[in-house]
């Protein structure tokens, strides 16, 4: 998804300021809360300047880092609107990753937006929490594109992660984008859309490039794959922008970024493939799916879940969501997150202290 920014909006930016902070924990007397944290800040990862939040009720909690979607949609803002009682049970780890919002830079080599550097970016940033938290481990929670790297992570450095979360899981690419466009051309012709019809006809099957992958996406979200209530980019924008961690800068940021991620990672991304080369964990792995997800399609990552092999695995579907179980159902999302997680985290934490 790009944003293209009217002049109006530009005004508006003039005189929106630049300033954006995180709100501290405190108490009900205003004080601050001993062993909170709430800080964004900006780290050298990977050779470029990079942007974390670090936001917990406790540091001594279990800590998740946030792999999102995408490529180079930053969805920080997000999840502090819609999962901000994550706070109260994790040390949430939220990452503008590579060339998203924050860290998009004019000046970053192209040549670097690689999966695999996304990987080591994330071994970077996963480094620094555990030396500055005293962390063993950590969760990784990544959602669509942020799969692909969380995934990745997992089968590579399992001595680092508690668990793996994969939200709206990518599985097999190819098929994924052939089964997506044929679920938006099925409907179109159902539903006897003719704009759709022929927008659909004239992209042709995958493989798409990214302003025909982004057609083939605008129809799916028309017809309920990516939003299955009401729900919309629009209404996830305006959510965006109530935060105190997001002003209309990062509108712009959010544009920019994201089609230079996908103009550099598309060809790659569209290949790849875990369903058939990443089946063995050391870790436990949950997959959180939405029941009607076309954008990347569910029945894929539920056929590659059942070819994986983990000390631990369970599926959950969110029967109200497609794509956005976090921001669709967000308060079953939290629950089932904490349900899933605070049993291992609690073992993993008497673990640390006795180390």
């Amino acid at each position: 998804m790009t944003v293209r920014l009217t002049t109006a909006l530009a005004a508006l930016l003039f005189f929106s300021g630049c300033g954006i902070h995180t709100t501290p924990f405190r108490d009900k007397h205003g004080a601050g809360i001993p062993n909170s944290v709430a800080t964004m800040t900006d780290v050298v990862v990977g050779g470029i300047t990079q942007r974390l939040w670090f936001r917990g009720l406790d540091v001594r909690n279990p800590a998740i880092v946030l792999l999102h979607g995408g490529p180079g949609a930053s969805e920080t803002a997000l999840f502090r609107h819609y999962n901000a009682d994550l706070e109260r049970s994790f040390l949430m780890v939220y990452w503008e990753q590579r060339a998203t919002g924050r860290s998009y830079h004019d000046n970053i080599p192209p040549e670097t937006m690689t999966i695999d550097r996304f990987v080591r970016d994330l071994d970077e940033v996963v480094e620094i929490v555990r030396r500055r938290f005293q962390k063993n481990r950590v969760v990784l929670l990544g959602h669509s594109w942020g799969t692909a790297i969380g995934i990745r992570y997992a089968a590579r450095f399992p001595e680092k992660v508690a668990a793996y979360v994969g939200v709206s899981q990518v599985a097999d690419m190819r098929e994924g984008e052939r089964l997506s466009y044929e679920f938006a051309r099925s409907a179109a012709a159902r539903r006897g859309n003719r704009s759709a019809t022929k927008a659909l006809a004239r992209i042709g099957a995958p493989p798409h490039t990214v302003d025909e992958m982004l057609t083939s996406r605008k129809w799916v979200g028309r017809f309920g794959g990516s939003f299955h209530g009401d729900l919309s980019t629009g209404k996830l924008i305006w959510a965006a922008l109530r935060t105190d961690e997001a002003n209309l800068i990062d509108l712009i940021k959010f544009g920019q970024g994201n089609r230079f991620s996908l103009k550099h990672l598309w060809n790659e991304f569209r290949e790849f493939d875990a369903d058939n080369r990443l089946t063995s964990f050391r870790a436990p792995i949950f997959f959180l799916l939405g029941r009607h997800d076309w954008q990347v399609p569910a029945t894929l990552a539920e056929r590659y879940f059942e070819k994986i092999d983990a000390p631990q695995k369970r599926l959950v579907w969110f029967e109200q969501s497609a794509h956005n179980p976090p921001f669709e159902e967000p308060a079953l999302f939290n629950r089932t997150l904490i349900g899933l997680l605070e049993p291992g985290a609690r073992r993993s934490k008497t673990s640390e202290a006795g180390s």
